[in-house]
């Protein structure tokens, strides 16, 4: 399929989004960081320097870049990252059950 001329090819940088959620402290996850392009891929750098877990979605991605820094979640994607969560602590959980006791 061929672009009308003129038109621009369709966005291609990568986008990255860090939330914040602490049970029980925050009454909806919060976007901490987001970027597009060489913010992103920082982002997700300390991401992994820092041991977080990355999931990559860049339809969510794409939505969470929207919101402010420090603003919580809409509850339309509560579901969604309810899921990204219940991921993230599933690793983190395997991670615990595999370290040898001290």
């Amino acid at each position: 399929m061929e672009r009308p001329h003129g038109a621009s090819a369709p966005e291609t940088q990568p986008q990255a989004a860090a939330l914040r959620y602490e049970a029980g402290a925050d009454s909806a996850p919060r976007v901490v960081a987001k970027g597009r392009g060489a913010l992103a891929e920082e982002i997700i750098r300390r991401a992994r320097e820092s041991g977080v877990p990355i999931h990559e979605s860049p339809v969510l991605a794409a939505a969470l870049t929207q919101f402010e820094l420090d603003q919580q979640i809409p509850p339309a994607l509560y579901v969604a990252i309810a899921e990204v969560l219940a991921w993230a602590y599933q690793l983190e959980s395997h991670a615990c059950s595999n370290r040898p006791n001290p």
